[in-house]
């Protein structure tokens, strides 16, 4: 099994699947996730291939796309490596990192699984999802759902249940405190919190001005 070909093979892949999908959740989120499991692993003591594969693999069926099915994209990740021949228990480990990895799995306390490696690209996917590009993603995401940018009449819902989340419609602003503002004190990692605390500050910053541009302040 050689890192480098599975590696390569699977970039091949990713990129050919996700050709056609929503800008927030396409190749170039998969290449910062991957790209910053690769940084935060520098520092953790983690089996770097199943880092590597598991950032790269980790939506390539988002349930967002899939009718909520939460069962595609593991399986999809599961029958690729396969095909490359990757040994079980690392398919088996990379698998249950993208069943569990995700935000709204936080909503249930009694999830089973953790691992080192999960914790990685869990803080590395999240960290993409704050700072100035996790605002862009936010609201690409929004558009793409046509959403409202906000409405001051529909409080942020703080909390939701995991069903809740899945079938929300909220404008775009109450996800900010539905879940991105929520991510910096959710990180695993010593890389991972560091990273944070600055995008979590540019997102604090970025509020207080669309609020005063709302409002005709500045």
């Amino acid at each position: 099994m050689n890192k480098n070909n599975i590696i390569a093979s699977t970039k091949l892949f990713v990129k050919n699947e996700l050709k056609y999908a929503e800008g927030g959740h396409d190749w170039f989120h998969i290449l910062r996730v991957y790209n910053n499991a690769k940084l935060i692993s520098k520092n953790e003591n983690v089996d770097n291939l199943v880092v590597e594969l598991a950032a790269l693999l980790h939506d390539i069926a988002d349930p967002k796309f899939n009718n909520g099915d939460e069962s595609i994209g593991p399986r999809k990740a599961s029958e690729f490596l396969l095909s490359e021949n990757v040994d079980s228990v690392v398919i088996e480990h990379i698998t249950q990192i993208i069943e569990n990895m995700s935000f709204k799995n936080s909503f249930d306390l009694d999830t089973s699984f953790t691992s080192k490696e999960m914790e990685v690209v869990q803080d590395a996917d999240r960290l993409d999802a704050i700072g100035a590009i996790g605002i862009a993603r936010c609201f690409n995401y929004g558009g793409f759902k046509n959403r409202a940018l906000y409405n001051p009449d529909i409080a942020p819902n703080l909390n939701m249940t995991k069903a809740e989340y899945k079938a929300s419609e909220a404008p775009t602003i109450n996800h900010f405190y539905e879940k991105l503002l929520l991510l910096k004190d959710q990180m695993n990692t010593k890389t991972g919190k560091r990273i944070a605390l600055n995008r979590h500050k540019f997102m604090e910053d970025y509020l207080k001005q669309f609020y005063a541009e709302w409002e005709g302040d500045k």
